[in-house]
């Protein structure tokens, strides 16, 4: 049982692990990829809905998308021609070695459903993926950050799902905080 503690603890990292690609962007305390990857979860259960698929598969898919970043770290796109890395599935076996055999198979079952993009949750979760990087690149504009359009537009063009594209449109069309004004307002 303790190499499962022990596998635990090693996503632990991933909630003091900064997203690196808002430190080139010169946000000062970036989020952190646990942080990410919960807004994706959440996003992605959401669009799985509206696109049919199940929600909670693909909110399970975004809760382990980065899972391997605790032994990569956070690669920024900047770096990614010059360094050679394992597959997600590769470092994702290293990970769950020694795991009860029930567990790691899912881990694994469930990283490679989302590396391999076939089915409708993997489809939504990549594309929560890139939502919610678009959402956090607003957000640091909003406070101040003038240098998140590239996120804002790399992230537009990934986009797959006409849910995903539409929620996109909506979020650049709505400040951050409308959401508040809102329920304060009683609507």
């Amino acid at each position: 049982m303790g190499q499962t503690a022990g596998f635990l603890y090693e996503l632990g990292l991933l909630k003091r692990y900064k997203r690196t690609g808002w430190l080139i962007a010169g946000v000062r305390d970036p989020e952190s990829i646990a942080e990410h990857s919960f807004r994706a979860a959440v996003i992605a259960s959401v669009l799985a809905e509206m696109e049919g698929a199940d929600p909670a598969r693909a909110a399970l898919l975004s809760l382990f998308h980065d899972s391997q970043e605790t032994r990569l770290t956070d690669i920024p796109y900047l770096a990614r021609p010059y360094v050679t890395k394992a597959s997600n599935e590769e470092v994702t076996g290293h990970q769950v070695r020694g795991l009860p055999e029930p567990v790691a198979e899912m881990i694994k079952r469930v990283v490679g459903e989302y590396e391999g993009k076939a089915s409708a949750e993997a489809v939504c979760a990549r594309d929560a993926d890139k939502l919610e990087c678009l959402l956090q690149a607003v957000e640091y504009r909003e406070q101040g950050n003038q240098n998140t359009q590239p996120w804002i537009d790399s992230s537009l063009t990934q986009l797959q799902t006409e849910s995903a594209k539409r929620l996109a449109r909506e979020a650049l069309e709505t400040g951050s905080l409308e959401w508040l004004a809102r329920a304060v307002n009683g609507d």
